[in-house]
């Protein structure tokens, strides 16, 4: 069988592949990358950091790109059939994983030179090299007796198939619901653009007459955000809330206990008291009790503010519409009518400027400013959906930077949520700078019959968010590619990110882009001034619910879970400093918390917080000079955006700032302490 997975290839070649040619070809390299192993171990020169440390980082680069494709389309294209074949493919990555990772020969042969790191003439960067290549050993197993490597074997490969099945339950749980409305006056409240797009939406459901809106987030939102009528939003709401709790075959309760259960014996095993202590060796927040402090610092601050503001919500609830309680389904409404009359703004007013194709020209644009790279949509590079754009990334001498893939639009195959990805990692090899090809995935509303796709300014700041995940892999500069682009520390992986979306709120940066989509008007001044005065709008309440997630992430995976049997109570007493709204007795959060029990946020996700502590610091200092200052934007790309995990990100850091970050920049943005004067 022919397969293009084996053949050489520049871009992935999409639409070459069939779902057959997955598992032979994973299957096959990984024998290939074995072989090339064995090489390295069989080797009877004494190690060096060329033959056994640079060696081992140039195995199973074609395994790497296949499995990245693969696990990329589970992602944002799937099917059934991705999704058996994931099931196969994964615990065989483990197991390949684990032979590499447990492998006394190599791990002696990588010990020895690491033993002479302080007697060999390296770089900074192959130090670095060096130092993550023996920590991956004798982090994951390399010094326990054989006994305890088969145990971790068998821990490893049970958690890939637990977290796969989590994931499907998921997406599962969100493409089986919709709320089938007919009657038009239950769709009172709710803006033109959305009822055409929920029409719209019955119809791609098979449905002659009505709007169906679902549980994916530009129908949920908007929803949430204004329909009028409360039992609807309560009905949506819960069926949100409940995705994997309802006690049936897509239920993840057990998989969250038994998740949570089997990484605090992985980490046991290795040495560590819990699965945080594990994670949080690497990163720079080092210990769980460091995480908890910061946490429990900032909700010292938020709590109050977020009280207040929760108590002001109620009264204007109660004086609006007689309301008495507000409950999770009523936040977001009477949030919205109470920015409108504070601010006289709303997203209805704002949509119309944010064309989603005017958006992404403008954050080309703002990249172009920045770092002098050009932007050019091509049609020869092979796409996995139609609806995906490619691109050209040059830089000003016309020199290619990088290849970058768009996919913008909901559909059924593809998970909730936005993200970025990469399809080939950036690396200097034999003297060849070989460019990278990075992704990003969001979930925006659809163009209608009438309308272009327009955003909502939290889709704005989303799309920025995730374009400075892009830039962090596209400007990588480095000779590995495991220390290339965002391959850092993951609570310094959000700065990129997260730094960016400070752009969306500056005069100078939406006259470049928010435009009106009919008229071409440039955003009102008024307006602008009213994003940035409104930027802090229910601060108090937005922080307190980001910290819950980071408080509840610490909850299970900073202590032993075995005694937890109620995933539902253990949530409700992790949530306890944190929670303004009443529980919903039939929601759980947890059944439903990809980022930590799919994704790579376990022991993870106060990273968020950590990292706009990092973001606002440095976006002061492009506030002190300009927003578009060349000098400080040169700084922040090769200090920060170019130069991967070379350095430790402190270092880093105050090389780009001139001095470690100050946590009142945050609050002082956030407005939840008074700006000095």
């Amino acid at each position: 069988m022919n397969n293009p997975l084996f053949e050489k290839y520049n871009t992935a070649p999409f639409s070459q592949i069939e779902n057959k040619h997955f598992l032979p070809a994973i299957s096959t390299l990984i024998t290939i990358t074995k072989t090339e192993i064995d090489k390295i171990t069989s080797n009877s020169e004494a190690p060096t950091f060329k033959n056994t440390i640079e060696a081992l980082e140039n195995t199973g680069e074609k395994l790497a790109r296949a499995t990245s494709i693969f696990f990329n389309l589970n992602s944002a294209e799937t099917n059934d059939e991705i999704q058996a074949i994931a099931q196969e493919v994964s615990p065989l990555l483990t197991e390949f994983s684990n032979d590499m990772l447990l492998n006394e020969a190599l791990f002696e042969r990588i010990k020895t030179v690491y033993t002479q790191k302080d007697e060999l003439d390296l770089s900074e960067e192959q130090h670095m090299l060096l130092d993550k290549k023996y920590k991956s050993f004798s982090r994951n197993g390399a010094n326990l007796s054989e006994e305890k490597k088969t145990e971790l074997r068998k821990i490893d490969t049970e958690l890939s198939k637990l977290s796969l099945k989590f994931g499907e339950n998921v997406l599962a749980e969100t493409n089986k619901y919709e709320l089938y409305i007919t009657d038009l006056e239950d769709l009172s409240g709710l803006p033109e653009g959305v009822i055409e797009a929920a029409e719209q939406t019955a119809k791609e459901h098979g449905r002659e007459e009505g709007w169906v809106f679902t549980l994916d987030h530009p129908s949920y939102v908007p929803f949430l955000t204004y329909a009028d009528n409360r039992e609807l939003r309560r009905k949506l709401a819960i069926a949100f809330g409940a995705k994997g709790f309802h006690n049936d075959k897509l239920d993840n309760q057990k998989n969250v206990l038994q998740i949570a259960n089997l990484r605090h014996k992985r980490a046991v095993l290795l040495g560590y008291k819990s699965h945080a202590h594990f994670v949080l060796e690497e990163r720079m927040a080092e210990t769980p009790e460091k995480v908890k402090s910061f946490l429990n610092e900032l909700l010292e601050k938020a709590k109050p503010a977020a009280q207040k503001e929760f108590e002001e919500l109620t009264a204007f609830a109660k004086e609006l519409d007689g309301i008495d309680h507000l409950e999770k389904w009523d936040g977001a409404y009477y949030s919205e009518k109470l920015k409108q009359k504070r601010f006289n703004l709303d997203d209805e007013k704002l949509k119309p400027y944010f064309e989603l194709k005017n958006v992404i020209q403008g954050v080309f644009t703002v990249a172009e400013r920045l770092y002098g790279l050009h932007f050019e949509e091509v049609q020869n590079i092979d796409k996995y959906h139609k609806d995906v754009k490619t691109y050209e990334v040059k830089d000003n001498d016309g020199e290619l930077v990088a290849i970058f893939y768009g996919d913008f639009h909901p559909r059924a195959g593809k998970r909730n949520g936005a993200w970025m990805t990469v399809y080939k990692p950036q690396q200097i090899k034999e003297g060849k700078n070989d460019r990278p090809h990075i992704s990003i995935v969001c979930n925006f509303t659809k163009p209608t019959a009438s309308k272009p796709s327009l955003l909502t300014f939290n889709e704005v700041t989303t799309l920025f968010h995730e374009f400075g995940h892009a830039l962090h892999g596209m400007l990588a500069n480095t000779h590995y590619p495991s220390l290339s682009g965002t391959s850092v520390y993951w609570d310094f992986v959000e700065l990129p990110s997260q730094i960016l979306e400070n752009w969306c709120y500056e005069k100078e940066s939406l006259e470049l882009f928010a435009k009106h989509y009919k008229t071409g008007e440039v955003i009102p001044m008024e307006y602008i001034e009213k994003i940035k005065e409104s930027a802090t709008f229910h601060e108090g309440m937005a922080t307190l619910r980001q910290l819950s997630f980071g408080l509840l992430d610490m909850a299970w995976h900073g202590q032993d879970p075995s005694g937890i049997t109620d995933v539902k109570a253990f949530e409700v007493a992790a949530f306890d400093d944190t929670q303004l709204y009443p529980d919903v007795k039939w929601n759980c959060m947890s059944t439903s918390f990809s980022h930590i029990f799919q994704g790579g946020y376990s022991a993870g996700y106060y990273s968020y917080k950590w990292a706009e502590v990092l973001d606002a610091d440095a976006f002061a200092y492009f506030q002190e000079e300009g927003i578009f200052n060349k000098t400080v934007a040169d700084k922040f790309k090769k200090f920060v955006l170019s130069q991967g995990g070379t350095q430790e990100p402190m270092e880093l850091y105050t090389q780009f700032r001139g001095q470690e970050p100050d946590p009142e920049a945050l609050l002082k943005r956030a407005g939840l302490v008074p700006p000095t004067t």
